[in-house]
């Protein structure tokens, strides 16, 4: 069995840390580099609920996407949430690694899987990475469809292809306008609709989107409508985790090491319900359109 440490330089391989944004905290969090690792599980968020599923697998490595302690700490007492995350893992000599914005740029990365997802041709990226002589790695995609959508046929195939949450699928523009390009971001994406407007596409696919910046965008009519498309952060991430097991899976069988790779299925999306709005329909203003009442085919707010 491969040690601990052969493993992390197999993902550091993969995702190298000084990719990372300056900002941003990845890399090996807990672990001894000379304990053996048999079984490896994957997931978004290193949350009390993905660890306790570690334990019940009996991982050796926990691989997430999200950082423990983005922004520092001064306790990891077991009183405190994160804490006590430290003290099971270390209890029953499970190692963690985050790969969060080195993830993100990387080729393939997590916007790549979350373009794989939804049957989408990745064309290039959508903010390229400087130092890439070969212009694949960066933030975000530009994808093309194989054939046209509507904008709301690509909501619902958004809806059913990503991993089902409270939120599903928010829309902002006409739903019934055709796509032929679509960029896409997996997580917070708002601070990308300079670049999105430059790519030309047809939509945007991302998650985290805000009022203001969103109405803005939308009500840029002079520089032509784009639709919006509001995913949960985590269903946009969760795609990646496949694609991840699926390449260590691969550097395992290469070096023969025989190990046993997961990817957590635990929802850890923080919103839990979602309640339909109900009360007295106002009438909706569609960017460069008459305005119009909504409809129950709407794909906006529509339930995933």
């Amino acid at each position: 069995m491969p040690r601990l440490s052969e493993v992390i330089a197999a993902l550091e391989n993969l995702w190298p840390a000084e990719r990372a944004e300056s900002w941003d905290a990845v890399g090996t969090v807990v672990g001894d580099p000379d304990q053996e690792v048999t079984r490896i599980l994957f997931a978004v968020d290193p949350v009390q609920e993905i660890v306790d599923e570690a334990v019940a697998l009996g991982a050796d490595l926990l691989v997430t996407h999200h950082p423990l302690y983005l922004r520092g700490t001064t306790t990891v007492a077991a009183s405190t949430f994160k804490g006590r995350v430290v003290h099971t893992l270390i209890r029953n000599d499970i190692a963690l690694h985050v790969a969060h914005t080195n993830a993100d740029t990387a080729d393939p990365g997590v916007s790549d899987a979350l373009a794989g997802a939804l049957d989408l041709r990745v064309v290039r990226p959508l903010v390229p990475d400087p130092s890439d002589p070969e212009g694949r790695r960066g933030l975000g995609r530009v994808c093309e469809l194989d054939h046209p959508l509507t904008v709301r046929d690509l909501a619902a195939r958004a809806a059913e292809r990503l991993p089902a949450t409270a939120q599903g699928i928010r829309v902002a523009g006409d739903p019934d306008a055709l796509v032929r390009t679509v960029a896409v971001s997996g997580g917070s994406g708002d601070s990308l609709f300079g670049h999105v407007r430059a790519a030309g596409v047809d939509a945007f696919l991302t998650a985290d989107l805000r009022h203001h910046p969103v109405s803005e965008f939308v009500a840029d009519r002079a520089r032509g409508p784009l639709a919006l498309l509001d995913a949960a952060h985590w269903a946009t991430e969760w795609p990646w985790c496949e694609l991840a097991a699926a390449q260590l899976d691969e550097i395992s069988d290469r070096h023969g090491w025989g190990l046993r790779v997961h990817v957590s299925k635990t929802v850890t999306d923080p919103w839990t319900a979602h309640a339909a709005s109900a009360g007295p329909s106002p009438v909706t203003a569609l960017p460069g359109s008459a305005s119009r009442a909504p409809s129950d085919s709407d794909t906006s707010g529509a339930p995933n």
